[in-house]
């Protein structure tokens, strides 16, 4: 049985969809105003892996992410590049979801965008302000009335009463209480806004994400995700106006991620400490971000500098080593090794499934799959032929794919490979004649290079990686 902790709840539960094998999942997406950076990649990531082991288990995911393309930092940004707001964040949108391609996440079923969802939105605040639940102040703007929530804080754990020990109302508000939320802004002079009941204007950050996820999967759902930074205000705000609109329980499971950081701080665009995807991945390959990813455990922060890296980096390698082919002298194992290694292909599925049931514990995967690759190594090291090497091999790409890595080996051009061979040949000589610390020093140099290379007593084979 699947079990996944619950923010809402504090405990870990049992994981009971709503309807029989299908999850309707709504993860927050990016504000579209700049490139994404690696803090944006480990929540994709994250969530990425979450539907790959519920498809991998036998659900159909309905899975939400949507794009934040009508906002402040949009409005400011367009204003510097003298550019359409709309046009910029569209821009970077389909940035992001090349990003995203690159880091072989699978597509959303759906990616709803603010400014296509407008209509919705209006009649959405509408119904709050007939239900009691919103006003609309006198400066234009509509605000959320926290106060008719009695359930108000209770996914952050905060009241509201000592909410509102710190909180004030600004120049320029009409609050009725300093906690009540913007529904809609009045347009300021020269910026986009929508023609709506209560003049023009824009919607406020929270309910954008509420209307989208009722346009796209309706009032409940199973899974609501994002990061741990949104669960107050962004999330506390969306069960109030959700609950209060529909009368229904909004999510029956939140689920959020840490934070990555760099030197201790949380990566973020406003610190100016951001490393964008599109950096990392001229340096590394995809896998090594994943891997980072599922070393940790997603609830907790995640550090991000090069021992980290690195140390994903060699695990990426390590996996790869089980799916090189058998060596061509092979002749076979005996079938009491061959029952060991069928023994040890489901011990780690078992394994691999036992530790994902357990909240996604990525890190339990990750070892049951260096288990298997252990055995395979060991197979492969005792005359194992590439026919029956192919079944357990088979349940590692399996259970490597449920991940998302791709266990790809880099590959040179034609001119790249030709010269490496010539340099395993003259180094082939070197060993010969016992020069072994020149023989060390091309070894040493070519591992520089991206290159791989491993002496047996079958010769010496090189690989990219």
């Amino acid at each position: 049985m699947l079990k996944i902790y619950n923010t809402l709840t504090r405990k870990t539960e049992e994981f009971q969809t709503l309807e029989p094998n299908l999850v309707k999942m709504y993860v927050c997406g990016v504000t579209v105003y700049n490139d994404a950076h690696v803090g944006h990649a480990m929540s994709a990531l994250v969530f990425d892996i979450i539907r790959r082991y519920l498809q991998y288990r036998g659900y159909t995911v309905k899975h939400v992410m949507n794009y934040t393309d009508v906002d402040d930092k949009i409005i400011n940004r367009a204003k510097q590049l003298n550019e359409d707001p709309l046009k910029l964040s569209q821009r970077y949108i389909e940035d992001y979801a090349n990003d995203l391609k690159s880091l072989n996440v699978l597509p959303a079923t759906s990616n709803p965008q603010v400014s296509k969802t407008m209509p919705l939105i209006i009649k959405f605040i509408e119904g709050l302000i007939q239900k009691g639940h919103a006003y609309a102040a006198s400066n234009g703007d509509v605000y959320f009335r926290v106060t008719s929530d009695d359930d108000y804080g209770r996914l952050s754990g905060r009241k509201l009463d000592e909410m509102q020990a710190g909180a004030r109302i600004e120049v320029g508000e009409a609050k009725d209480h300093p906690m009540d939320f913007a529904l809609w802004k009045a347009a300021k002079e020269g910026e986009i806004s929508w023609d709506s009941p209560w003049g023009k204007g824009r919607p406020g950050w929270h309910i954008e994400c509420s209307a989208m996820n009722l346009a796209e999967l309706g009032e409940q759902i199973d899974i609501h995700g994002g990061g741990n930074d949104l669960i107050f205000p962004h999330h506390e705000n969306e069960i109030a106006q959700s609950e209060c609109y529909t009368g229904k329980e909004f999510s029956r499971y939140w689920i959020h991620n840490g934070m990555l950081q760099l030197g201790g701080e949380k990566m973020s665009k406003s610190l100016g400490n951001m490393v964008t995807i599109k950096n990392f991945l001229s340096k590394r390959e995809a896998d090594v971000m994943r891997m980072l990813v599922l070393n940790g455990t997603y609830r907790a922060p995640l550090t991000f500098n090069d021992d980290t890296l690195d140390a994903a980096q060699k695990n990426v390698e390590r996996l790869k080593s089980a799916l090189r082919p058998a060596s061509a002298s092979a002749s076979g194992l005996a079938p009491e090794a061959l029952s060991a290694l069928a023994t040890a292909s489901e011990a780690a599925k078992a394994g691999f499934i036992e530790a994902m049931d357990n909240d996604f514990n990525t890190a339990g995967a990750i070892a049951a799959l260096f288990e298997l690759s252990k055995f395979i190594n060991t197979a492969r090291d005792n005359n194992v032929t590439d026919e029956q090497l192919k079944p357990a091999q088979a349940t590692f790409r399996e259970l490597a794919g449920v991940l998302g890595l791709k266990l790809e080996e880099k590959k040179g051009s034609g001119d790249a490979d030709a010269f490496i061979n010539l340099l395993i040949e003259v180094r082939a000589e070197v060993r010969k004649q016992k020069l072994w610390a020149l023989s060390d020093q091309i070894r040493d140099k070519l591992k520089e290079l991206g290159v791989t290379i491993e002496d047996s007593k079958d010769g010496t084979k090189w690989r990219w990686g």
